[in-house]
């Protein structure tokens, strides 16, 4: 049998044997291989192989080299890469949501709560994950991700996959080199991938920001329409008061702040069990966001997870997450609070002085404003007829745009 339709059959039944070996699926089923050539017992196998790393890769070609090389009548074999396709698109405008991960300090293991979620929501969503962090790019070493990024029809950057998930990151592009990069640098650098990534994936875009509140994380505000941050810190007073801070900037660019995780919540000793606490925890009564998870200190959370399976505490942190997103910019106030956005000012104070007055003692009173409403407090102790300090009254900010007072008549 030298004809070639029997040979290019022969082949393709021993490319058929050829696994990916993080999905377990032939290199047709994984959609690896784009044609097989065969002519004069020369075959030329043209993959795609973008969505591995390049480890990986360069297994599963050496691995279609030995598997065509042995079949009968195959003088020779080569393996090329296929012309990138157009599939994917630019920018990351067009993602149904985009959730950024953001911390006040470096080594509160942001990175890794980054990681870690965006790998739970892989189990019902098409996720991406972008590494923002420009000078300390872990999201590759995490993954165990490492480049070429190949580039499109178009020229736009192709993200990598991992069990697919997309992943892009400075990391990927500038392997092993120190950055250094300064701040147009650095600004130039993000908005470029920002602009020009070509996302196969188009649900959910994870973003692990840089510590700190610097040109970077003010560059990403300011260029990409965050649908919410989740904030990670320890529970040692200094990072919980810096994150304190840097919710307030996330709401003042109008950025709903879906909750924070607190990470190194306690320790488990594996000898006898006993939880421990590594930090003094008397400090998160000054974090003014919700608590989206405490997770330990543990070997689980320091391995590599893979999209869709991860320890059951980052599950629930990523359903959470989910929920929150759904309902950001909701503010959770009783039926009959007093909604005073957008009423002119000589009707907000009548509407007040209505509900509060309408009020028995020791009932509650709940206001919701577009503005700052701790002005009111002094209005409602005129109405009590009590001292200011002696009236019990608590503001709080619960989304970018909305304030919350409550009072007890």
């Amino acid at each position: 049998m030298t004809d070639g339709t029997t040979l290019t059959d022969r082949v393709e039944a021993a490319l058929r044997t050829v696994r990916d070996p993080a999905a377990d699926l032939s290199v047709f089923e994984a959609g690896f291989v784009e044609n097989v050539a065969v002519a004069d017992g020369e075959v030329t196998v043209e993959t795609d192989l973008t969505a591995l790393d390049g480890e990986t890769s360069q297994g599963v070609i050496e691995a279609i080299l030995r598997a065509v090389d042995d079949v009968d009548g195959v003088e020779s074999v080569h393996v090329e890469q296929a012309a990138p396709s157009s599939e994917g698109r630019a920018g990351v405008e067009a993602f149904d949501r985009v959730i950024a991960v953001a911390s006040a300090k470096g080594g509160v293991g942001k990175s890794t709560v980054a990681t870690h979620l965006a790998c739970a929501l892989a189990a019902d969503h098409d996720v991406a994950l972008f590494d923002a962090d420009i000078h300390g790019p872990n999201v590759p070493t995490l993954l165990d991700l490492s480049g070429p990024v190949h580039s499109s029809e178009e020229g736009d950057p192709l993200p990598v996959r991992r069990g697919g998930m997309d992943v892009m990151s400075v990391g990927l592009i500038e392997s092993g080199t120190p950055l250094a990069w300064r701040g147009a640098m650095a600004h130039d650098a993000l908005s470029d991938l920002f602009t020009n990534t070509a996302w196969r994936n188009e649900d959910v875009l994870v973003i692990d920001l840089p510590p700190g509140t610097g040109d970077v994380v003010l560059t990403t505000l300011q260029e990409t329409p965050v649908d919410g941050v989740v904030v990670v810190t320890t529970p040692f007073h200094a990072a919980v008061a810096d994150t304190a801070r840097t919710v307030e900037l996330f709401r003042d660019n109008e950025v709903p702040v879906l909750g924070a995780v607190i990470n190194m919540a306690e320790y488990v000793c594996d000898c006898c069990g006993e939880a421990n606490d590594l930090f003094a925890a008397d400090g998160l009564g000054d974090l003014d966001a919700p608590v989206l998870a405490e997770l330990p200190f543990t070997h689980d959370l320091q391995g590599r997870p893979e999209p869709g399976s991860v320890p059951a505490v980052i599950e629930r942190l990523g359903d959470r997450v989910a929920d929150a997103v759904e309902h950001a910019g909701e503010v959770d106030v009783p039926a009959d609070a007093v909604d005073i956005r957008g009423v002119a000012p000589q009707e907000r104070k009548e509407r007040v002085r209505e509900r509060f007055e309408s009020l028995a003692p020791g009932e509650r009173f709940v206001l919701v404003s577009d503005r700052d409403p701790t002005p009111v407090a002094g209005f409602l102790s005129r109405l009590a007829e009590t001292p200011r300090d002696a009236l019990d009254v608590d503001v709080r900010r619960a989304t970018p745009t909305a304030w919350v007072l409550e009072a007890e008549r």
